[in-house]
């Protein structure tokens, strides 16, 4: 069976991830299999919206399928990662920009590179199982795939907060940072599909909506404002240091969870999208930092100490995620020339 059904049925072109044993990870075929989709569909008039759903009960899409990441990159290959990033940043721009509306339905995990498929549509849905977060930091990556501007779009710090510690957001969470638009019971998903399939009216979404349960980020909006404020992560550090709450603590632990040198130059690529609208730059910023991933960052490390050896014991470069070197963030992050990303090249 295929990893991904792509099909139109009624007046929905229709998109379902179909790697439930893989918590639905996104392979670098389904990436191009998306994209040419959405080409296909754009200008189709049989297509009045897209509908965006996953098999299994675990995960809409946990993230990328990075193994054949590691398997390169550790043989000194680094040119099928970035070959990777650029055709799936090019798949999250047109859906970024898709000219009409697309529902997402995100049960349980929706991670990384499942944020590029199924949060930058129009209408974005979640349900009492939803777990929706950006943990790149972690492997030694940066949120990527547009969730950058995602993250610089949410209200106060809660970018800074939410990119630096992986925090993972439920239904209400997700609606209040800017990751999803609904809530929706589960079990109206099957008939609320059939309605869309069925119509291509993107408004039968809005009367199926209800009241998501509560959340906690709204009221530890003024924590994260007041810790999460500083130029560099340096001083988000320092500011939680001199915390002993119980948010601030949480919020330490997180961090030290996170590779130093992606923790700090997430909080600066925030810092520098704060204010946009248009995905591309995101993208673009973004790719300054995955294309160096593997040769300069921590990405092959934190890939073997979480998904090979899983000894969860990784060893960054930078020891202490405090004193990151400001010249170490300028160097993953500056423009990469003649290699940079372009969103109008083909696969």
């Amino acid at each position: 069976m295929s990893d991904i059904d792509i099909r139109i049925t009624g007046r929905a072109g229709r998109i379902t991830l179909n790697r439930p044993k893989a918590l639905n990870a996104l392979t670098y075929d389904m990436s191009l299999a998306i994209e040419g989709a959405l080409d296909a569909w754009a200008s189709d008039d049989r297509v009045a919206l897209i509908v965006i759903d996953a098999v299994g009960d675990r995960a809409f899409c946990a993230g990328g399928d990075i193994q054949e990441m590691y398997d390169t990159g550790i043989a000194g290959d680094f040119d099928y990662g970035r070959k990777f990033w650029r055709d799936e940043y090019r798949m999250n721009a047109k859906m970024f920009n898709f000219p009409k509306p697309v529902a997402s339905f995100l049960q349980g995990f929706t991670m990384g590179g499942g944020v590029g498929v199924g949060c930058h549509g129009s209408h974005r849905v979640v349900g009492e199982s939803s777990q929706i977060s950006m943990p790149e930091c972690g492997i030694g990556l940066v949120p990527d795939v547009g969730g950058s501007l995602i993250l610089a779009r949410a209200p106060g710090r809660l970018g800074e907060y939410l990119g630096t510690t992986a925090a993972r957001l439920g239904a209400a969470d997700a609606i209040h940072a800017g990751f999803a638009d609904y809530f929706v019971p589960q079990a109206d998903w099957p008939a609320l599909i059939a309605r869309l399939e069925q119509t291509g009216d993107w408004q039968e979404i809005d009367p199926a909506a209800k009241p998501a349960p509560d959340g906690t980020l709204a009221s530890a909006q003024a924590d994260i404002d007041r810790h999460f404020a500083g130029e560099t992560l340096g001083d988000i550090v320092r500011s939680l240091r001199h915390d002993d709450s119980e948010f601030a603590q949480g919020a330490l632990k997180a961090l030290g969870r996170s590779a130093p040198l992606s923790a700090a130059c997430t909080v600066e690529m925030i810092h520098r999208l704060r204010g946009r609208d248009r995905i591309e730059p995101a993208l673009e910023l973004e790719y300054r930092f995955t294309h160096r991933a593997m040769e300069h960052g921590d990405f092959l490390e934190g890939i073997r100490a979480a998904i090979i050896d899983k000894d969860r014991n990784p060893r960054w470069q930078h020891t202490d995620i405090e004193q990151v070197p400001g010249a170490d963030v300028t160097r993953m992050l500056m423009p990469l020339g003649e290699a940079a990303l372009k969103l109008e090249e083909q696969a």
